[in-house]
């Protein structure tokens, strides 16, 4: 029996089938005559019957596309030019029936003594199987290395989420979507039987919002992942308006094709779910299942994290909240403001803490503080110690002996802890503040032309640690608050930054407070913004900004302040300058030389011969006759004298000129200091002569019995 009978009857092969299957030739091509040899087995890889072959190689390769061809004589000729041995090649071919076909070509160069090719030996053999195979497997590959990204990606932004709003921006901000490999998100949270809707992303998905709060029972996709806990793959989206006629008006108007609705669990709680949603058709297979399915696992890890972080966060600032002022108090002749900050750290609270106190005789006590540490029980020291600081103070002490009481009181706790603060006692009727700090930052002044000032507060050991070491001395320092100025003291943390040298965030802050409004809560407000955005929130911040209220006079009587630093000779010309402007504001400006030069007398005269700076008040009194007064404040108790200066002096001068220029002068007994003034105009017709109720005569020395020393006015 033949070959051939045996394949009709079934059960056995014959040659034509044995060569199908086999799908593997050869060829010999003699490059001399130009002709190939090839079997018959060959010819069937290539799609050339035997009877139609010619022995030319241009008939072999009839089937191939014409790039197909160009490329595999490409591949023959740099093998033969290039001096190879050998050569392969895989082309493709379109068979019959259009399907397409890999032909894998192997061959061997055959040359003479001289190198020249004149012969090539090869086999043939259909490689479409293993073709498509490898193109499977790098698609295969390729999706994998797609779905790996996807969870390297999410779980890398969601592995710097702390809260559930860095989570929901995680999944929802730039990149998100990217991210998850969706077009659309839908993110809900099951609370007291509701799910509520806490992030939309994607286009269209607005229309959502009408779902932002539902009951769990309302039949709704996500709902129904969430209470059965299994995902819900929905191929089709149009479908969903079937399965859930609630949601058909919405289906229509949105671009998505397909979605899939996952239950968010964590340690067998239901968080809530989360939904994706796809602008392609898509059947998820098993592998796209177990990567969304993955993508669910790391989100409810993350919301876990991140809920019990907002439950410990909560609970922390509640007790520090318990411990700061409930209320700040109404004060006469200022206005306050107050800000707390608090560091994102979970119960990693800080023990910053601010107080106003009312004190005797209407002043008012003003702290910012920081207990030593980052724990819940630094702030339950924190407001222990504000407690008893507030006592010593409101019993009217000194500044310096409430300091001392305040760190007796934290040693006698015995908790190992420090703690720093600044403390002030203010006086806004007569402008004077009396500051100590232990171990803190001191305060800034903004002075009423928009200058900050940075005065230098003696002070002593951190609280508790004073007293553990023996030196619970507090020294105190006296600061002026003219009219309109503003007292700013803060905790560290709203100058410090890691990496950063503190005078950088101090000349910041500074920057700042110049910069902003003069209201006390505008300014608050304006530090907030532009500070604690700067530097973050690493640590907590207590800031208290007190301002004394503005004094103007009236629009007939106006009046300006302004305090000018000791030897500061931009402020002493600063202060003429503001002097002549405002008389030429107030219509008044053929008064201005004569008020400016004397404005630098008496100021020079002050800044030279005292301890301290100077405030500086303009005024017009509101006589029939419009006069203008004005008026240095120092804090030195030595009044000055009279002289006759000679020829070359140079000084000694001022006085005279003040008898020259002004109608009248005088000094007048100030707290611990005195105020020298004067006026220019015309006196009233009543009044006595110039310096007559000082007893000073046109010649005679200014002498006193109750100055111990002297100072002299300035040349």
């Amino acid at each position: 029996m033949t070959d051939d009978e045996r394949s009709t009857r079934g059960g056995e092969i014959g040659p034509t089938e044995r060569l199908a299957m086999n799908r593997t030739g050869s060829f010999d091509w003699d490059l001399d005559t130009g002709t190939i040899d090839v079997d018959d087995a060959g010819l069937l890889v290539f799609g050339v019957s035997p009877h139609e072959f010619d022995g030319r190689p241009t008939t072999l390769v009839r089937g191939l596309d014409p790039a197909e061809r160009l490329r595999l004589e490409q591949v023959i000729r740099d093998a033969i030019t290039g001096g190879r041995s050998s050569y392969t090649a895989h082309v493709r071919l379109e068979q019959p029936d259009g399907t397409p076909q890999w032909t894998h070509v192997q061959a061997r160069i055959l040359r003479r003594g001289g190198g020249m090719a004149h012969r090539i030996v090869g086999i043939v053999r259909d490689a479409t199987a293993e073709v498509t195979h490898s193109a499977f497997v790098l698609d295969l590959e390729k999706r994998r290395e797609v779905q790996t990204t996807i969870v390297e990606r999410t779980t890398h932004a969601l592995s710097r989420a702390v809260t559930v709003d860095d989570v929901t921006a995680a999944l929802t901000g730039p990149g998100g979507l990217a991210r998850l490999g969706a077009e659309g998100l839908a993110l809900g949270l099951v609370e007291h039987g509701s799910l509520n809707i806490i992030a939309l992303s994607g286009e269209s998905l607005e229309a959502f919002d009408d779902f932002r709060t539902r009951r769990l029972d309302q039949g709704l996709p996500l709902a129904e992942a969430v209470l059965s806990g299994r995902p819900r793959f929905v191929p089709s989206f149009a479908t969903l308006g079937q399965d859930f006629p609630e949601l058909a008006p919405y289906v229509t108007r949105m671009p998505f094709r397909s979605a899939c609705y996952l239950p968010l669990v964590a340690q067998a709680r239901t968080l809530g779910g989360m939904a994706l949603f796809y602008r392609r058709r898509s059947n998820f297979n098993a592998d796209e299942r177990n990567l969304l399915l993955g993508l669910a696992a790391i989100v409810s890890q993350s919301l876990q994290r991140a809920i019990l972080f907002d439950e410990e966060r909560e609970l922390a600032t509640g007790l520090q909240a318990t411990m700061l002022p409930r209320r700040i108090p109404q004060i006469a002749g200022g206005e306050i403001a107050v800000r707390y900050h608090a560091a994102w750290s979970g119960r990693q609270v800080g023990g910053d803490w601010y107080d106003v106190i009312p004190l005797p005789r209407g002043r008012v006590g003003v702290v910012v503080g920081d207990v030593q540490g980052h724990d819940t029980h630094a702030a339950a020291i924190m407001g222990q110690l504000r407690i008893a600081l507030r006592a010593y103070a409101g019993e009217g002490h000194a500044p310096s002996t409430v300091l001392a009481r305040a760190s007796r009181f934290l040693a006698e706790l015995d908790t190992n802890r420090f703690a720093t603060c600044t403390y002030a006692q203010v006086d806004l009727v007569g402008g004077t503040v009396r500051g100590v700090r232990a171990g803190h930052l001191g305060p800034l002044i903004r002075h009423t032309d928009g200058r900050v000032g940075r005065p230098k507060l003696r002070g002593g050991l951190p609280l508790g640690l004073a007293t553990v070491f023996g030196d619970e001395e507090f020294p105190e320092t006296r600061l002026d608050l003219v009219p309109g100025e503003t007292l700013v003291l803060c905790t560290d943390g709203l100058v410090e930054q890691p990496g950063t040298d503190i005078e950088a965030g101090f000349a910041a802050l500074a920057e700042a407070v110049s910069s902003g409004p003069p209201q006390a809560e505008a300014l608050a407000d304006h530090l907030s913004e532009r500070l604690w955005e700067r530097w973050g929130s690493g640590d907590d911040v207590a800031l208290l900004v007190l301002r004394r209220s503005p004094d103007p006079g009236t629009p007939k009587a106006p009046r300006i302040h302004q305090y000018i630093h000791q030897a500061d000779p931009q402020g002493l010309s600063d202060a003429r300058a503001a002097v002549g402007q405002a008389l030429v504001d107030w219509g008044m400006s053929e008064l201005a030389d004569d008020a400016e030069l004397l404005t630098g007398e008496l100021l020079v005269n002050v800044l030279l011969h005292t301890e301290g700076g100077a405030v500086l008040t303009l005024e017009v009194l509101p006589e029939p006759v419009r006069r203008v007064r004005l008026s240095v404040q120092d804090r030195s108790s030595a009044w000055p004298r009279r002289r006759t200066p000679g020829e070359a002096a140079t000084s000694g001068r001022g006085l005279l000129l003040m008898d020259a220029i002004a109608s009248r002068w005088g000094v007048e007994p100030r707290g611990e200091g005195k105020a020298v003034w004067c006026e220019i105009g015309p006196p009233p017709s009543d009044l006595p002569a110039p310096n007559a109720g000082l007893g000073f005569g046109p010649d005679a020395e200014l002498t006193d019995g109750r100055v111990g020393g002297h100072t002299e006015a300035g040349g």
